[in-house]
């Protein structure tokens, strides 16, 4: 038989099954958007061996960072020298850096400079991209996003502008925001938009400039013009928030607020509240006009000024309002109010109101809601950051800020890079049944890994209130669990595949104190370790439960307050040097709360006392129970083990935590309310 016709056959199938494979647009994860999100996420599906892909519709990563900020200086901190070489330490005050196994993949590789140029945000994107392999497809703008049923429950379905579709089970949209912030009011197409201004200073000398806008965008346009401008105004319908009378991150950084000193030392700038909906910019109807109806031949074509006015001086046409673009002066505010702050023209008028989440490409099937929070412009999620209504859908990044907005820093890069690594271990166990990551420890353990977490770890300390460390209490022994999104604590169990025992749970977290104060006043900071509730800056917190708050509680808790009331709570003391290590403000007290809540001494004992305690008392303390009955922490010798066999301990007691054994502490805790523990009277 002739083999030529079958082997042709076979290698034309083996060619068409090879071409299928390289082609394939099915996945089990897509992750929308190149940014520091999807790359972030990109590393941890990479490093659990996941079949995942990222699309970008742009022909490189962190394409947002070749145009924004427009000024092209970043304001994320780069802070370098920090005098440590504990690199997790390091990480609270390295704003730009994604997390890796690489210690050296930060980046101060490409830039050293505090605040350094936005133009270097790209080229680490890069450099973090190539040298972890992500799997990253340029060139595929998504357009639409729908949902539909598949053989696990549902999958989601991209097309790109090639009418490709990309399939998924979990899709992850990392895609930020970029969509401009726009307000509609009567001249609203005589503005300029912060995405489209001239960045020459030379461009506005002599020019009187009105921001609409009070966030760093708008003082980072007002900065940069300051020395070319007339004068520049400054509206908002709210006052300044400054960054650090606020502790979010967001709000007006100290590096953009040149123009607070000119209007305060009234060298001719100003800020100006009222609400945009309700102003008017239009240009001022000539005289000759007026009387004619005809407009006056100009001389020259110059651009004519603009007026700002309100709505309520507007002269109306029956019962429409007029929308036009010019005005008469009895319709101007000078008219009715001689001393109206903002009456003289502008030359020219910027809009700087943020950015928005770009909703449009999403399908009703897959779209999420907006967020109560931000004015609508944020995707509204869950304490697990997926979409509500939208299960498989997760936000990552900037978008998912309306967890925390204006509270903590999951909008921004040092810390929505915890809030991915979050997403992606409520991702392991509920699609692969790995639960959270934890650390067994024996519970005299616990006081010297909380010390540690608390003065090295940078998730908890970047998002404050809304990542904590959960601590399951087991008797002898705890389960760690690190960075756990605390506003899912009533789902904890489904979240994270840990059980709560009837020891219950601790919770740390970092928080700032509630109070309004002179933050830099004289009585701004609290020194004193017993009135440690009192402390203003960011400290720790534990809250001790009985079980996990249910969503009721959480519902319900105190305005500002990250978790509703505990059992018991324990704050430390403020730190002016962040660093919670002394012995009489800081440690005894965390010693004495940890004993309130587990019941049992957790003082260490040198061999002799635990030798003497061993022969005196029934159940000597846990620390000698786990270390020096187990024959450790002391020399072994004849005469020593005569003296122990020759003690009258029963064998469940000579036995007592042992590596097998996990005894329970009796559960004699009175409720303590609320109330910051002082310790139990142990005896001896």
């Amino acid at each position: 038989m002739d083999l030529g016709l079958p082997c042709l056959i076979l290698f034309v199938l083996t060619g068409y099954v090879t071409c299928v494979g390289e082609n394939h647009n099915g996945f089990d994860y897509c992750v929308l958007g190149a940014g520091p999100a999807g790359l972030q996420m990109g590393f941890f599906l990479s490093k659990a061996k996941r079949d995942y892909v990222i699309l970008e519709r742009n022909s490189g990563p962190g394409s947002f960072f070749h145009k924004y900020p427009r000024h092209r200086k970043l304001i994320s901190i780069n802070k370098i020298h920090t005098g440590r070489q504990n690199r997790e330490f390091n990480l609270r005050h390295d704003w730009n850096s994604l997390l890796s196994d690489k210690p050296d993949l930060l980046f101060k590789r490409v830039s050293r400079e505090f605040y350094p140029p936005a133009d270097a945000f790209p080229l680490y994107l890069s450099m973090f991209e190539r040298e972890l392999g992500l799997r990253v497809r340029y060139g595929v703008d998504v357009g639409r996003i729908r949902a539909a049923p598949s053989a696990t429950g549902r999958s989601y379905i991209l097309t790109d502008q090639r009418a490709s579709n990309y399939t998924c089970r979990v899709l992850l949209v990392a895609t930020g925001l970029w969509v401009p912030q726009k307000v509609e009011f009567v001249g609203s197409d005589l503005v300029e938009g912060y995405e489209s201004i001239s960045t020459n200073p030379e461009d506005y000398k002599d020019q009187a400039v009105l921001i609409l806008g009070k966030g760093n965008s708008a003082f980072e346009t007002a900065q940069s013009i300051l020395g070319r401008a007339s004068r520049v105004h400054m509206l908002s319908s709210s006052p300044v928030r400054l960054a650090w009378q606020t502790h979010y991150v967001g709000d007006l950084r100290a590096v953009n607020n040149e123009l607070i000193d000119t209007y305060q030392l009234k060298s001719l700038d100003g800020l100006v509240e009222a609400r945009l909906e309700k102003i008017v910019i239009a240009q001022r109807k000539e005289e000759g006009e007026r009387r004619s109806g005809r407009k006056t031949p100009e001389k020259k074509k110059e651009k004519k000024k603009l007026y700002l006015t309100l709505n309520k001086y507007i002269q109306r046409q029956g019962e429409k309002k007029k929308n036009r673009s010019e005005v008469t002066g009895e319709e101007l505010p000078g008219y009715h109010i001689d001393n109206f702050p903002i009456r003289k023209p502008y030359d020219r008028v910027i809009r700087c109101l943020g950015f928005r989440f770009n909703f449009s490409i999403f399908d009703s099937s897959a779209c999420p809601p907006n967020s109560e929070k931000a004015k609508g412009r944020l995707p509204g999620v869950t304490a697990w950051y997926e979409g509500r209504n939208t299960p498989g859908l997760f936000v990552l990044g900037t978008a998912s800020h309306s967890r925390d907005y204006r509270a903590s820093a999951g909008g921004f890069i040092h810390g929505f890079r915890y809030t991915v690594r979050a997403v992606h271990r409520v991702l392991e166990h509920r699609y692969h049944g790995n639960p959270w990551p934890s650390t067994r420890l024996s519970t005299t353990q616990l006081q010297s890994w909380i010390l540690k977490r608390i003065n090295e770890a940078s998730g908890p300390y970047q998002m404050f209130e809304v990542l904590g460390d959960v601590v399951l209490l087991r008797g002898s022994h705890c389960e760690y669990l690190e960075e756990f999104p605390v506003q899912a604590l009533p789902q904890f169990s489904s979240v994270s595949g840990h059980e709560v025992s009837d020891q219950g749970l601790l919770v740390l977290v970092m928080q700032y104190g509630k109070e309004k104060i002179d933050f830099l006043g004289r009585n701004r900071a609290e020194t004193d370790w017993t009135k440690a509730w009192k402390s203003n800056f960011l400290h720790p917190v534990l809250y001790f439960y009985d079980a996990p708050p249910t969503e009721e509680e959480m519902k319900l808790r105190s305005r500002g307050w990250p978790l509703p009331r505990p059992r018991a709570i324990h704050h430390m003391v403020e730190d002016f040097l962040t660093e919670w290590e002394s012995a009489i403000s800081h440690i005894q007290p965390l010693r004495r709360f940890l004993e309130h809540c587990v019941q049992t001494d957790l003082r260490a004992f040198y061999a002799e006392s635990c030798f003497r305690s061993s022969l005196t008392r029934r159940k000597p303390p846990l620390f000698c129970q786990q270390g020096y009955l187990k024959q450790q922490g002391i020399y072994r010798s004849n005469r020593l083990s005569q003296h122990i066999s020759g003690t009258a301990l029963t064998p469940a007691e000579q036995h007592a935590g042992s590596s097998g054994a996990d005894p329970r502490f009796p559960n004699y805790l009175a409720q303590a309310g609320a109330s910051v523990s002082s310790g139990l009277k142990l005896e001896l």
